[in-house]
């Protein structure tokens, strides 16, 4: 089943709890975490996550845009984050840090950069809930959908399915109901998306109709044919 994370990185910031309210029916709530040093913008930490880990029973989805998270990535599992993304171009010691994660009972994500490829990581798989395709380059939202990114999609998807792991594979940069069928097809089954949720008039209905395209790509894709 198709999974829609609302990133409140396009929310007002001013009204957090209110716009976790807005997506209510989300699967998670996509929170974007950079320190200005791994990409170049500065959002939100730690005191945030805990302050709207109680404002909503959404569960949070944190992506960790940040140098050092060995260090850091554990804190936000203690914040109340459900599922920690840490990038595996920033993380010394990923198998290790993945086990911390899962250890104080969060999903634990690793992210890869669109230039980063998958296969040195083959043997890391196992080790994670889910691995997330950044389909722009990470740092700001509302940036346009890199297509190039759709091959890596498939080729990860085969990799899953190559070892019979129960991965969920998420796509994060450009999710729209123009790009969200492609990225379904290819592969993807966890769709973040925040201009196209939090720009809509009615942000509720904008990620049930996602979630419905990302289904209905997914039911006729060769890759869940008898999944």
């Amino acid at each position: 089943m198709a999974q829609i994370n609302p990133s409140i990185l396009s929310a007002d910031f001013a009204r957090l709890a209110e716009e976790a309210k807005a997506v209510d029916g989300a699967d998670w709530l996509h929170v974007d975490v950079m320190d200005n040093h791994f990409v170049p913008n500065l959002t939100l930490g730690v005191p945030v996550v805990e302050s709207l880990s109680r404002a909503t029973d959404t569960p949070l989805d944190c992506h960790l845009m940040i140098e050092d998270p060995d260090r850091w990535a554990p804190q936000y599992v203690e914040a109340g984050a459900g599922s920690v993304t840490f990038h595996v171009e920033a993380a010394a010691a990923p198998v290790r840090l993945a086990r911390e994660v899962r250890a104080k009972g969060a999903r634990a994500s690793m992210a890869l950069k669109p230039a980063t490829p998958i296969e040195p990581y083959e043997d890391l798989l196992p080790e994670l809930d889910m691995l997330l395709i950044m389909t722009v380059e990470p740092g700001f939202g509302g940036q346009a959908f890199l297509d190039i990114m759709l091959p890596k999609i498939r080729r990860t998807r085969e990799l899953i399915s190559k070892h019979g792991l129960e991965l969920w594979l998420q796509v994060d940069g450009g999710v729209a109901e123009s790009t969200i069928e492609r990225c379904a097809e290819a592969g993807a089954d966890v769709f973040v998306a925040g201009s196209a949720v939090y720009g809509a008039r009615d942000p509720a209905e904008a990620v049930r109709s996602l979630r419905a395209q990302a289904e209905s790509a997914t039911a006729s894709a060769a890759w869940a044919c008898g999944h």
